[in-house]
């Protein structure tokens, strides 16, 4: 497959961006090649400068879940655009999506929309830490929450990928209150709550982990994390952006049946438009501003063409539950084909419609198990299917994403393609 063209645009790009790309995990550099630009995207394929076309499954890292440019999304937003891209001043749209949240995620009884997972994340700490009057925080190590100063400890994605778990440009006082248990580990969150029983406003996680690959959460993990949490007077927020409708209608917190005081979405709830958004119970959500002393603003929240690539997105996955029944089993072919081809050279974590492939012998269960995944026959993997037309993720610790757009011949393709990889080495 050629890549002239990427190469020449990746050339141009590096003059005025930072690395070439607007956000580290698009780059190539830890599989050793160069970003593919992409042109268009249609469906199950996209389709990059130099005319190459792929099986997706990076599906923009989880919003599209339908597949790109469903044509229900695409007439909805085009109806938008013609209404205007902006106004600054509340609609219509956004009291539908939000009545659409609280209707699929009853514990987000109240919501605010933003830009992004990651002003949804900062802003949901925010609000936990006024509404209990205290600072720290616990998160997971391994577990990424988006690029605020406060969270960049220990976080996974692009971070992982890079071997830099923190970030230049973050002062230590900004992180002095964020504390790190292990993902799965209840004694390290016991420990952290017996040492300051008075000061933690919140324990966020991942409901199941994908920003180290897919890591699954052990029977009772986030039964425990509720208990502890209300134990201690501590807030207890599931970072749902990647996981809030995409495991099912209702979220990991529907799938495990936990509910959380507070909830964070991103990804599919924008229908592949940029959208985030926090909420939960009515009492917490009445701090924030104008209601409550916790500020928090946004020029373009709400967007009027997000809120209708949102709407339409999340009304067709309501009109159509079996679509998660065809995302598994889509998945679960993959999966077992994987493990098949590759026997015990890999270890597969899959839940619904998200897996990884680590190329470990030992079970996948935390931070520790996940990094001792072959990078390098990751990097060989990758590059093989890349060459045969699949383009999945350009790092050991991001998902696999299937759509409901990916047809059975997409699936055969994928499979044969594994097939011949893991029969050749």
């Amino acid at each position: 497959m050629s890549d002239i063209k990427s190469k020449e645009w990746f050339e141009r790009a590096k003059c005025h961006i930072p690395g070439g790309v607007n956000s580290p995990v698009r780059a190539f550099g830890s599989v050793g090649r160069t970003p593919r630009f992409i042109a268009s995207a249609k469906g199950s394929k996209i389709k990059d400068v130099d005319g190459n076309e792929m099986i997706d499954y990076v599906c923009s890292w989880g919003p599209a879940i339908l597949g790109h440019a469903h044509p229900r999304v695409i007439a909805a937003v085009q109806q938008a655009c013609e209404e205007g891209l902006t106004y600054g001043a509340p609609t219509s749209k956004e009291v539908l999506i939000a009545e659409l949240i609280a209707k699929l995620m009853p514990s987000m009884e109240v919501s605010r929309l933003v830009n992004s997972g990651t002003e949804a994340v900062m802003s949901a700490i925010r609000t936990a830490r006024g509404y209990t009057k205290r600072d720290k925080i616990i998160k997971f190590k391994g577990c990424y929450h988006g690029h605020s100063d406060g969270l960049l400890v220990k976080a996974g994605s692009a971070a992982l990928t890079t071997s830099i778990p923190d970030s230049a440009g973050v002062p230590k006082d900004y992180t002095k209150h964020t504390l790190i248990a292990l993902y799965n580990d209840k004694i390290s969150v016991e420990k952290l709550f017996q040492a300051n029983p008075k000061e933690i406003a919140a324990v966020i996680v991942e409901p199941v982990a994908a920003n180290m690959g897919v890591v699954l959460p052990e029977q009772g993990f986030l039964e425990f994390l509720r208990e502890i949490t209300k134990q201690y007077g501590a807030l207890l927020i599931f970072d749902e952006v990647i996981t809030g409708f995409r495991l099912g209608i209702g979220g990991a917190q529907a799938y495990y049946n936990i509910t959380p005081d507070l909830t964070t979405l991103g990804k599919i709830v924008g229908g592949g438009m940029p959208i985030g958004a926090y909420g939960g119970k009515r009492e917490i959500m009445q701090m924030v501003s104008p209601l409550g002393s916790v500020y928090q603003a946004g020029t373009l929240s709400g967007n009027p063409i997000a809120t209708a690539a949102g709407l339409e997105t999340l009304r067709i996955l309501k009109e159509d539950p079996m679509i998660y029944e065809r995302l598994e089993e889509k998945t679960k072919i993959l999966t077992k084909t994987v493990q098949k081809a590759a026997g015990n050279r890999v270890w597969i974590n899959q839940i619904g419609s998200l897996f990884s492939v680590f190329f470990t012998k030992q079970p996948v269960k935390d931070y520790e198990s996940a990094i001792s995944s072959d990078t390098n026959c990751y990097t060989d993997y990758f590059g093989y299917l890349l060459e045969h037309g699949i383009y999945i993720a350009p790092s050991q610790f991001e998902a696999v994403f299937v759509s409901d757009a990916h047809t059975k011949e997409d699936i055969d393709t994928t499979c044969k393609v594994i097939e011949s990889y893991f029969g050749d080495i």
